[in-house]
């Protein structure tokens, strides 16, 4: 038997967004330190593409087309993951869409519910079925939410993207405390600028590094594989004394 404090043998993790990005680069770290791990996306390509990478770390790997917007997909992907995997030790609701950049006052309230019923209301659903699985099979859990640099920060022209993430990050505080006496852990990362589909087309555009990468204390924007140590460690939490954290993953820009 491993000794090692970061073995996940046996450990079933679920990543909503796992396709990609900073839910790809958790998937990563959670594979290759032994945990089986499903993915959710829309997108069939990238699914595909994700189980080929993530099956080279000899785990089980696969991928669940999932809109978590949706209760009834979330209902029935949970389901199926369940068939599949026989349980889920962690949940990372990752998943989340940007806003389309519109100035405040000309924001629709479709727009804003357009951005929230992911960002959001997805996150909820996600985590509510994991978090009911948890308590029913008994021995704990955790849950894990990716929120964003945005919910510290002014977020101009991204209101709804900015609220939803400060309200994944509430809502996870909440379950740290009420799932607690179930053994299920409960923690929010705050992601600072990451190189992701989402964001290459901001995080490339001239004017936006020149006035931003200048606040980078280690002139970098972050990448996916920032993000699996942490994955890993809050995976291997389940009844620990951590819980309830707020952790920040920006290389420092929110205090520079």
């Amino acid at each position: 038997m491993s000794t090692s404090l970061f073995d996940l043998s046996g450990h079933t993790a679920l990543i909503t967004g796992g396709n990609s990005g900073i839910g790809l680069g958790m998937a990563h770290g959670l594979a290759r330190c032994g945990a089986d791990v499903c993915i959710w996306g829309t997108n069939p390509e990238r699914n595909e593409a994700a189980v080929r990478e993530l099956s080279e770390h000899g785990t089980r790997v696969a991928a669940i087309r999932c809109d978590v917007g949706d209760e009834d997909a979330v209902t029935a992907a949970f389901a199926e993951t369940l068939e599949r995997f026989g349980r889920v030790d962690s949940c990372f609701a990752n998943a989340g869409v940007s806003g389309a950049g519109t100035p405040f006052i000309e924001t629709s309230l479709e727009e804003f519910r357009r951005v929230l019923r992911i960002n959001l209301d997805g996150a909820f659903l996600t985590l509510r079925a994991a978090a009911a699985h948890m308590v029913e099979r008994g021995g704990g859990g955790v849950l894990v939410g990716t929120s964003s640099v945005s919910a510290l920060h002014g977020a101009p022209a991204n209101q709804a993207y900015a609220a939803g993430k400060a309200g994944l990050a509430a809502m996870i505080r909440g379950c740290a405390v009420e799932l607690a006496r179930y053994g299920i852990n409960a923690h929010a990362i705050i992601a600072g600028w990451t190189e992701t589909p989402m964001t290459e087309p901001v995080l490339h555009n001239p004017k936006f590094e020149r006035n931003v990468m200048k606040r980078m204390p280690q002139r970098r924007w972050g990448r996916p594989d920032d993000f699996a140590r942490l994955a890993v460690y809050l995976a291997g939490g389940v009844g620990g004394f951590h819980t309830g954290d707020t952790i920040v993953v920006d290389g420092a820009y929110s205090i520079f």
